[in-house]
């Protein structure tokens, strides 16, 4: 889309929310400011814990615990972040959660997930609905049901005390982003793709320089969700990974968590706790950050074709 069409969308936009304004009553006009002050007081709630965690990074302990609580930390200790980092080594846990575990399971999911997306929303072939449903199925069963046996699975293969029990599997598809590949792959015009297949492409050369280009808001929620997912993880990483060098950061945070209240060893500032906390949100918040527009995009249109 060029400049000048750019331009002429913004004014139409521009003078469709002008004649909306123009047309608000008195109650009109007091339902928006109702609305905009309901949404003002949730996103505040929503900043509230953000701001505390950090505010407490800031603190000593005597103004974490003080009753009324203190909003602004004064003094403010900003070399909490510094000392709360190198008093473990989170340099190692940083590497581990991004290198060995996160990076490789959002390459997975979404290449996996594209594919089998494009298998069920494209080509038609015998049974494919019906495989598409007990696809779906697969989301209700809850994953206390297969712990176990996944567990005595991976034993018997000599996986435990490795990444490769919780890297292995994003290589097979996810129900739920295999879901939200389909409907968006289904809004792309069929008429692309016949028209490449007239043309000689195969359903691989298709998917890769088409579907794909066409569908980044779709693999930009894939990836966001996953490597989210990745990153927070605490129940895998304690199942499979057993040795502390191995462990990534949600292991190496709750470690520091019960230090706080662990009897006869050395103490830790409850300070240290929020900083590294504070750091370890936040990746997730500046990827979000700067991928929302897409993210958002992605989101909204996974779900307007059927």
């Amino acid at each position: 889309m060029n400049a000048t069409a750019k331009a002429s969308m913004g004014l139409k936009r521009r003078a469709s929310d002008d004649r909306y304004w123009s047309r608000l009553g008195p109650v009109g006009w007091l339902f928006e400011v109702l609305k905009y002050a309901l949404l003002l007081v949730l996103a505040v709630s929503y900043m509230l814990p953000f701001y505390w965690m950090f505010t407490s990074a800031l603190k000593d302990d005597p103004q974490v615990f003080t009753v009324p609580p203190r909003w602004i930390p004064s003094p403010a200790h900003w070399n909490h972040f510094y000392d709360a980092w190198v008093s473990q080594d989170f340099n190692l846990y940083f590497v581990n959660t991004v290198v060995k575990y996160a990076v490789p399971v959002t390459i997975g999911a979404v290449v996996s997930c594209a594919i089998v997306a494009y298998g069920f929303a494209r080509p038609r072939w015998p049974g494919r609905n019906l495989l598409f449903a007990l696809c779906l199925a697969t989301m209700m069963v809850p994953g206390q049901v297969t712990m176990v046996p996944l567990f005595i699975t991976f034993r018997k293969l000599g996986w435990v005390g490795t990444y490769l029990p919780l890297i292995v599997p994003a290589f097979f598809g996810d129900a739920y982003f295999i879901f939200l590949l389909r409907q968006f792959f289904r809004t792309i015009p069929a008429e692309l793709s016949d028209a490449a297949r007239i043309d000689g492409a195969s359903e691989w050369v298709i998917l890769s320089r088409i579907i794909l280009p066409l569908a980044k808001p779709a693999l930009t929620v894939v990836a966001l969700f996953r490597f989210m997912n990745a990153w927070n993880d605490y129940f895998g990483p304690l199942i499979y990974v057993n040795k502390k060098a191995q462990w990534p950061m949600a292991l190496a945070i709750e470690n520091m968590r019960g230090r706080l209240y662990e009897v006869g060893t050395k103490p830790l500032h409850y300070p240290y706790l929020m900083a590294v906390s504070a750091m370890a949100a936040l990746p997730i918040l500046i990827a979000f950050f700067f991928a929302q527009r897409t993210f958002i995009e992605g989101i909204t249109l996974t779900g307007i074709k059927g």
